[in-house]
């Protein structure tokens, strides 16, 4: 790419002189590389030094990151009020780094990153982040310990009578609509030999009536829907609900809830990984019903 230019030497003869990209003003470099995809970014910054330079520019980054980037880094890592707490970044390139990788918060029991490629947040809530009936007794629920999970942990469920798992999150989403998943699995996970495997026997009362799922959020908006579970021994996300934030200012709460409260059976046989809150272009991807 680079165009000839005629410049007239000492004795009065011309030469050509090849212009390139490396000639842009970083500026110029700058403005394009905001249209493009934080991964496009960082391989184009490899080119030449304007463009090395100019995927460092501020305004680049800053038009990447969520509007409400600021409450987003002080409700990650500032959960102890304390402002002393909080991360020094030199540049916005550094913020974006930071939210895209995964964060840990409430001791461990969520994790919050940034979509590369929705701008969106997600999030995972692990079992130890919910209210589950009947959670601390041996006799209804066991936690196991398993690679597949995010948390290196799931619960499973032996029996029970009156399934319930409610849970809570308040957070600065940024705006757009999301979509709330209960990643579960029927059957009791195992290894052996090295292979992860999955003891299907234990499973009964999932086919007798549907759960139920519910999503409400302080904005008002309200998700019920009901389904059968299904899938032995594989790892499946059951979509809750939707909501949408049209301001990106303040808090959103959303509580969310999945039970099979019919006492006239018990069901058993299952595990509950965690609670997936992602932009709803996951959703076609994810959604099981």
């Amino acid at each position: 790419m680079g165009s000839a230019l005629r410049k007239e030497s000492a004795n009065g003869s011309t030469q050509q002189k090849k212009t390139g990209l490396g000639d842009l003003p970083e500026s110029c470099v700058a403005t394009v590389l905001m249209n493009l995809d934080p991964n496009d970014i960082c391989s184009l910054a490899k080119l030449n030094k304007a463009f090395r330079g100019a995927s460092s520019a501020d305004f680049v980054w800053e038009s990447k990151l969520p509007t409400n980037y600021h409450q987003i880094v002080e409700k990650i890592f500032n959960e102890d009020d304390d402002t002393d707490n909080l991360p020094v970044y030199s540049c916005k390139k550094e913020i974006y780094a930071s939210l895209s990788r995964v964060n840990f918060m409430d001791d461990g029991k969520k994790m919050v990153w940034l979509d590369k490629s929705t701008g969106g947040i997600c999030m995972a809530i692990s079992v130890k982040g919910l209210s589950i009936n009947g959670i601390d007794d041996r006799r209804y629920w066991s936690h196991i310990a398993t690679q597949e999970s995010r948390f290196s942990s799931v619960a499973y469920l032996q029996q029970i009578w009156w399934f319930e798992i409610n849970g809570e999150v308040e957070f600065p989403f940024p705006e757009g609509t999301y979509s709330v998943f209960f990643k579960l699995q029927l059957g009791r996970p195992y290894k052996k030999f090295g292979r992860q495997l999955c003891n299907t026997e234990q499973i009964h009362g999932w086919d007798v009536k549907p759960v139920r799922f519910q999503l409400l959020t302080s904005e008002g908006q309200r998700s019920v829907s009901q389904c059968f579970l299904d899938g032995p021994g594989q790892w499946l996300h059951y979509h809750a609900g939707d909501f949408v934030v049209k301001k990106s200012e303040g808090f959103t709460q959303v509580k969310f809830s999945m039970m099979q409260i019919d006492c006239t059976h018990t069901k058993g046989g299952i595990c509950v990984d965690s609670v997936m809150i992602y932009p709803s272009t996951f959703k076609e991807r994810l959604k099981r019903f």
